[in-house]
């Protein structure tokens, strides 16, 4: 059976752990090779050793920051020196600062934005030397429904993942005519370490929120990227899928 990415070359930021890793491992399941991109230099090599010896897949561990230029610029050369090609991106990379607008720090503010915003824009823009050479790629920004409907608490996460979706329409629309498609996944509340973290109070009244009436799993998110990044999403280009479980509409 041939598989659905066979003979592709993906490259991940922030895929050392987390929702990241997970997109990592669906897309080297289904034939690609993989390129892991985290700051965390030993947790990105086992990630990467993870991936390989469940899938199989050629994998390559890199370590930057994608809020520098040349960081960004030096992982998608490693790519392109480790496989030959780059045929998906996925801007994954993100942290929290999370305060109340009047008690958050300038400095806090512009952190979040600068990995979150400023990272995906650097990468994309490395990355796509690359493919308008190809005349083929696929670019898939993580972004959240945050980003959609705002949060208390995170105005400089939701404003970069606000930002996220801007990028994508308008990177959608430079690089079309190039066979280059730039889509965004938009995740709700998943089940990550950040959430296991939640008090039972407050993940309760979460739950309310949601009419499907459970957090996300990393896979729901994966698995989203995995539909971008194949053939039976090749006549879609600068939306937005929501992976939320009806938190936002």
């Amino acid at each position: 059976m041939i598989k659905a990415l066979a003979g592709k070359t993906a490259l991940v930021t922030g895929a050392a752990r987390g929702i990241g890793l997970e997109i990592a491992s669906i897309l080297a399941r289904e034939g690609a090779a993989l390129a892991l991109f985290d700051i965390s230099h030993e947790e990105t090599a086992l990630s990467a050793q993870k991936v390989s010896a469940e899938t199989g897949a050629k994998t390559i561990a890199l370590n930057g920051n994608v809020a520098l230029e040349t960081d960004c610029a030096a992982a998608v050369d490693k790519a392109l020196e480790a496989f030959g090609r780059l045929d998906i991106l996925v801007n994954n990379a993100g942290i929290t600062r999370d305060n109340l607008a009047l008690r958050m720090k300038e400095s806090d503010f512009d952190e979040v934005i600068s990995v979150n915003l400023k990272g995906a824009f650097l990468m994309s823009k490395s990355a796509s030397r690359v493919m308008l050479k190809q005349r083929s790629g696929r670019i898939i920004n993580i972004s959240s429904v945050t980003g959609q409907m705002g949060n208390a608490g995170q105005v400089n996460y939701s404003a970069s993942k606000a930002g996220l979706i801007g990028l994508t329409k308008s990177l959608a629309r430079e690089f079309a005519s190039r066979g280059i498609l730039v889509n965004a996944v938009a995740p709700g509340f998943i089940l990550t370490k950040m959430t296991e973290g939640l008090k039972e109070e407050a993940k309760s009244k979460l739950l309310e929120m949601i009419p499907l009436g459970r957090l996300g799993k990393p896979e729901d998110v994966a698995k989203a990227v995995l539909f971008l990044a194949g053939e039976d999403s090749s006549y879609i280009t600068g939306q937005v899928l929501s992976v939320n479980g009806g938190i936002y509409m």
